[in-house]
């Protein structure tokens, strides 16, 4: 086992960990403002990589298909919320997870009805083909413009939290929505708005993921499972802590699902070694989760911390 196939997956972790943290920052962020539970974040995630595959396959280009598929999750979020969410706030978290879970049987069918049964492929644009030398390494140059990407969305995230007068807004409405509402604040507007944001970064996640996996549906439901997982690991309504606990997931869960295998061979027949390996893995972000959950049972970064 060389340095660099360790380095290939520690980076291959910071990648799935970023495009973890595009998803999670969405529903973190309706989850924090709006108290909302919505399980239908991942359809977004599902809507806008097929509009992108769709788009870039007529007009020939994955930039053209990417803004595309942004802004068609962006619009189906707000739509969404215009004529579903906007009824649950006042109901119970049952209420919104029996509706949300709906909304994945209806935008599933309603995806395959419009884009047909089988799974569409997205290439990888032209100028981000190949691979990169970075000397101990050569490595994937559309995975590093992903991480890239995720890093440069992070930033302008936080930007437009912290240094906005929209942000000062989303901020206000985690700490106190009846008190805005008071001084003037179009309430339901705002959710709108901050609904279709979290729609548009998960339709964005969908979009740039959908070059280097089939983009078929009921894609967004194991990534939606990992998000959840995230947001209660960083902090429910925490943009800082939805970034360090999508790192944290995304690199426990590929360096588990590369080491442990190997570490099993060790002392296991190779097939058993890999079923257990394999099996191990997949439960590490879960047990990082539990003990996250015992020792800060508001997450690492509370927003309200």
């Amino acid at each position: 086992m060389s340095l660099a196939l360790i380095l290939e997956q520690l980076l291959n972790g910071v990648q799935f960990g970023l495009m973890l943290f595009l998803m999670a920052a969405g529903l973190t962020l309706v989850f924090g403002v709006m108290g909302l539970i919505n399980l239908a974040h991942g359809s977004l995630f599902m809507i806008g990589a097929f509009v992108c595959a769709a788009v870039a396959g007529v007009a020939g280009s994955f930039w053209v298909g990417l803004v595309a598929g942004l802004a068609a999750a962006a619009a189906a979020g707000a739509l969404i919320e215009i004529l579903v969410i906007r009824r649950l706030y006042g109901r119970d978290h049952l209420d919104q997870v029996l509706a949300t879970f709906a909304l994945i049987l209806i935008l599933s069918e309603g995806v395959r009805m419009i884009f047909g049964p089988f799974p569409l492929y997205l290439s990888v644009p032209d100028a981000l083909r190949g691979t990169l030398d970075l000397g101990v390494v050569e490595y994937s140059r559309y995975r590093l413009a992903l991480i890239g990407f995720g890093i440069a969305t992070a930033i302008g995230l936080w930007l437009l939290i912290a240094r906005t007068r929209l942000g000062i807004r989303i901020r206000a409405g985690e700490s106190d929505r009846e008190m805005i509402a008071a001084l003037g604040v179009n309430i339901r507007v705002l959710y709108t708005v901050v609904f279709a944001l979290g729609a548009a970064l998960a339709g964005m996640a969908g979009a740039l993921v959908g070059a280097i996996q089939s983009v078929q549906v009921g894609m967004g439901e194991p990534v939606l499972i990992l998000a959840f997982v995230v947001i209660v690991i960083g902090g429910i309504g925490s943009i800082k802590g939805a970034m360090v606990g999508a790192l944290m997931v995304g690199v426990i869960d590929t360096m588990g699902r590369f080491l442990l295998p190997r570490a099993f061979a060790l002392v296991l027949e190779p097939a058993q070694a890999t079923g257990v390996g394999a099996a191990l893995a997949s439960m590490l972000i879960y047990v990082l989760m539990a003990l996250v959950l015992v020792l800060r049972p508001k997450g690492l970064f509370p927003a309200h911390g």
